[in-house]
């Protein structure tokens, strides 16, 4: 992350270097555990998903995840009907990422005091969630903790089943793939900091973005998995999926193959994004390592089944287009477009 990145996402409250060091030194801790077994866990080390063997032939995936101070934007709204669709979009979008099919969630609802009216709309905004990514809501947990939380916060644990030789974690990437990419709905759920900090002076009312801004704010987050399970049913190579959530484009380095992902042609940003770097004064750099631009998805395809594989994305996702080319080099995302 460049320099610029680290000072302007610093000053709006959030350090990513000092998030990395602190993952870091969690994972390290909990590698420590002596489980007395051999791990059944598949090396898929700083992928989207974990993997864990069943048995010899089947893994369940494994995700968990919340929505961010996107929940900000809701209480200022008094509208909580779309959140759970975040929550589990970026849990969901997240396991597919690794050849799986989501099957349940389990949420986590954290409040100072239960309130009926805004249980049941975050109830609504899950069903809906639920309906679009095709799976359950079997149970989950409200905890009313007033010492701890001011407002309140939701979370998702995310469990689907792949088989383990079908397992994408990114290794068949090889130059002179195709890169797709899918466009996102908005903002999704990451960044929320950053851009509160450049819309504060702004109205939620003020509608210079065709519509109330904090409407634009509270655009769900695409959920992308019948897309993509088509895709991977399909006869479609795929070799590579990754989900563009914080650090933007810099995802595609979660997938195992060491070559350069060049994107020569990307996705039009939507208008929102404008306003912030405008508003902000945050380089165009610094939008593309904190926020996911206007590509919400990607699909790493030879180039051969680029045009198979857009018909099956298209019907879900239109405007879903090449957005690059996998390339010999460095382990690297290289932006050459504008």
């Amino acid at each position: 992350m460049s320099d610029g990145a680290e000072d302007a996402y610093g000053r709006a409250g959030v350090s990513q270097s000092t998030a990395d060091v602190a993952v870091a030194r969690l994972v390290a801790a909990l590698s420590r555990a002596d489980l007395g077994r051999p791990s059944r866990q598949v090396d898929l080390k700083g992928h989207y998903a974990a993997v864990i063997a069943l048995d010899g032939t089947t893994g369940i995936a494994l995700s968990t995840d919340g929505v961010g101070t996107k929940l900000l934007v809701a209480e200022q709204m008094n509208r909580y009907d779309t959140v759970g669709i975040d929550c589990i979009a970026m849990n969901v979008n997240d396991i597919i990422c690794v050849g799986a099919e989501p099957l349940a969630m389990l949420d986590y609802l954290a409040v100072e005091t239960a309130d009926p009216d805004q249980c049941e709309q975050i109830g609504v905004g899950l069903a809906r969630g639920a309906e679009l990514a095709g799976i359950e809501i079997p149970g989950g947990e409200l905890a009313q903790i007033g010492d701890l939380v001011k407002g309140f916060d939701i979370a998702g644990a995310c469990f689907g089943t792949v088989a383990l030789d079908s397992v994408i974690d990114g290794s068949g990437v090889v130059p002179g793939d195709t890169i797709i990419g899918i466009p996102s709905s908005g903002i999704h759920s990451n960044g929320y900091t950053l851009a509160r900090s450049a819309l504060d002076g702004l109205s939620l009312d003020d509608d210079r973005l065709g519509r109330p801004l904090g409407e634009v704010l509270l655009e769900p987050t695409a959920i992308y998995v019948k897309a993509v399970l088509e895709l991977i049913e399909s006869p479609v190579a795929v070799h590579g999926l990754a989900h563009i959530t914080s650090g933007g484009l810099d995802n595609l380095l979660r997938l195992k193959a060491d070559v350069t992902y060049e994107i020569d042609d990307p996705l039009e940003p939507q208008p929102v994004f404008s306003l912030i770097a405008e508003l902000g004064s945050v380089p165009e750099d610094e939008m593309y390592e904190v926020f996911n631009m206007g590509c919400g998805f990607c699909c790493v395809v030879p180039a051969d089944d680029e045009e198979a594989a857009l018909a099956v994305i298209e019907v879900h996702h239109p405007g879903s287009r090449r957005i690059g080319t996998v390339v010999d080099g460095p382990r690297a995302v290289r932006r050459t477009g504008a």
